[in-house]
């Protein structure tokens, strides 16, 4: 794991190789749902924002993250209510806040009926992390 101190946004934010290569490959299949976010998101204009598609965090892969709003997006299947897959989450989230990283949990299904208004929810956030600096 490297440490990634780039002035990004987030202070220390931890990287691991093998997340860094899998990330890669996860940006080349991304579902319905997450080019349907990625194209909206790609399309706001807020000032100081940029977003990242399957960026790697710590042993992590976030769908999106705004790294300056310290803002991490994850899109959730049906799969996310197994009791397994739930306790993941559970302690990737607490992984994620623990390093003062806001963590918005979307469900596919609200994406793909609504794109832009996921896209709108994301945004407010940000511009809520944003104006705490």
């Amino acid at each position: 794991m490297r440490e990634d101190l780039t002035g990004d946004g987030v202070s220390a934010r931890f990287k691991s190789d093998r997340a860094v290569g899998m990330a890669r490959g996860l940006r080349k299949r991304m579902t319905p749902a997450e080019k349907a976010l990625w194209h909206e998101l790609r399309r706001l204009t807020l000032p100081g924002t940029h977003f990242r598609k399957q960026a790697p965090v710590g042993p992590f892969i976030a769908d999106f993250a705004c790294w300056k709003a310290k803002l991490v997006i994850e899109l959730e299947g049906g799969a996310h209510n197994a009791p397994d897959v739930a306790a993941n989450d559970a302690e990737r989230r607490a992984w994620l806040e623990g390093r003062g990283l806001r963590v918005l949990r979307i469900s596919n299904a609200d994406v793909l009926k609504n794109a832009h208004a996921a896209a709108r929810y994301v945004e407010a956030a940000a511009i809520a992390r944003l104006s705490t600096e």
